[in-house]
């Protein structure tokens, strides 16, 4: 996790074996595989990206990732939906901000080329100048990857009763919450709610859950939260509770994860 030169971006560089379980992020994410392949089952299908392929996600959006072979290697950019927000509203020139990334993987040299020089300045203290192409790289880089893109509402689809469920967590994640407190809030049985649950979203909601503890854990150490504290405030047992999860999710731990942010 490298130091980022452009607020509301986070830079990650790896190189792992580790194969993620479903799990979401709370950010979009641009990358390019560096080395090796992987394969992933994200909410946009089945895909498989190799070096050189430039990968997306979107806020929320549950996959997965195996490596082919021992391992794979990649650099990521994430960007904080309040940026991307104002990127895509740029882009668009004037018109909503809102949308998401059409394409899980993008094979095109020309798209990779420009993230990878975006990533080098923003992992970089650069001159003006450097923030001047800096910025351009960015705003090319969303236009290009959005080139085909549709306007989705990411609830859609989902019923609304299940929409109160995920609600209810969403507001409160650190909330102790059962299964009948869920059913209650969406008027089905606990069967139905957790059969519609995992259609909607591909996750229990015990996962579900864990996955809205975990990130609101990373953002409260990322702001200085000591590892125990942002533990508690997040809805944990204890600390190696969420270590457990961490590690699980980002393939860090939590206080390698502090450390960049010092």
């Amino acid at each position: 996790m490298l130091r980022s030169s452009i607020a509301g971006v986070e830079a990650v560089a790896a190189e792992t074996g580790h194969s993620f379980p479903k799990h979401t992020h709370d950010q979009f994410g641009i990358g390019v595989i560096e080395r090796g392949a992987q394969v992933s089952l994200s909410g946009r299908g089945m895909v498989r990206a190799e070096a050189g392929d430039v990968i997306t996600l979107n806020p929320n959006e549950v996959h997965d990732g195996m490596p082919v072979g021992e391992s794979r290697a990649w650099s990521m950019l994430y960007f904080d939906p309040r940026l991307m927000t104002d990127l895509l509203s740029d882009v668009g020139e004037g018109r909503s901000g809102e949308g998401e990334f059409p394409s899980p993987v993008i094979q095109d040299g020309q798209i990779a080329a420009r993230f990878k020089a975006l990533f080098s300045i923003v992992t970089t203290q650069g001159s003006p100048e450097t923030a001047l192409r800096r910025n351009g790289l960015l705003l090319s880089l969303v236009a290009n990857v959005m080139r085909e893109q549709r306007q989705a509402d990411r609830s859609a689809g989902a019923p609304a009763a299940i929409m109160r469920a995920r609600n209810l967590m969403d507001d409160d994640p650190a909330a102790s919450v059962t299964l009948a407190d869920l059913a209650e809030v969406s008027g089905l049985s606990r069967f139905q709610l957790l059969r519609g649950f995992a259609k909607a979203t591909g996750l229990t909601p015990h996962t579900y859950l864990l996955q809205r503890r975990i990130l609101r854990a990373r953002r409260l150490i990322a702001g200085g939260m000591p590892l125990a504290e942002a533990a508690l405030a997040s809805g944990f047992a204890d600390q190696s509770h969420m270590t457990r999860i961490f590690v699980r999710n980002f393939g860090v731990s939590p206080r390698t994860y502090a450390d960049t942010k010092r």
